[in-house]
């Protein structure tokens, strides 16, 4: 693994650290008036989530990790698991509903390709697309006296997430759904 000097420490890049695999969260460089300038850095547990404040020193080093990111395609839920399978390889891989967060499970759809994050052989991460394709199986009615602009009402979308979509559109239609945000961003082609 290769050591960089705190000062090069920037937002997203992943340390080894106290014995624990770490990611920078956001960092700060400091020159106080008196006394040498530090590195301050909010790091996460890749692992457990946990926060950590660090203060390293200018001339401090840290080692970086380099993660392996491989596409995997989700093939289904098999009670608290879900399984992906490398497409190239068919190698099938099993990650519990919690290691991939409840709010992003929602967004899974069949086939759907992921991201999935390795470090030495062990998965530590996974990153969904950044919209995906929902049909709205139920939509509110029209308050009386809305404007067609800029007004939005309640809908239920197939994968049962309630989400907020533009007053003119009825059930049936199909939408882009941000899976950070959950928030409705358009009609979908």
């Amino acid at each position: 693994m290769p050591k960089i000097i705190a000062n090069l420490i920037k937002p997203g890049n992943v340390l080894q650290h106290d014995g624990g695999l770490w990611v920078a969260v956001k960092t700060s460089h400091v020159k106080p008036g008196k006394g040498g300038a530090f590195a301050q850095v909010e790091l996460k547990n890749l692992i457990d989530g946990r926060k950590l404040n660090e203060r390293f020193r200018s001339s401090d080093t840290v080692e970086r990790v380099t993660l392996e990111q491989k596409t995997y395609q989700y093939l289904y839920e098999d009670g608290d698991m879900l399984v992906f399978m490398d497409s190239g390889t068919y190698e099938q891989i099993s990650l519990h509903k919690d290691f991939v967060g409840e709010d992003r499970a929602r967004f899974l759809t069949d086939n759907m390709p992921v991201e999935v994050e390795f470090h030495e052989e062990r998965p530590i991460g996974i990153a969904l697309p950044p919209s995906v394709a929902l049909e709205i199986i139920e939509a509110d009615g029209v308050v009386k006296g809305q404007t067609a602009s800029g007004s939005y009402k309640p809908a239920k979308a197939s994968n049962g997430m309630r989400i907020m979509i533009p007053a003119y559109m009825e059930a049936g239609e199909r939408v882009l759904v941000d899976t950070e945000t959950g928030e409705y961003m358009r009609r979908a082609d």
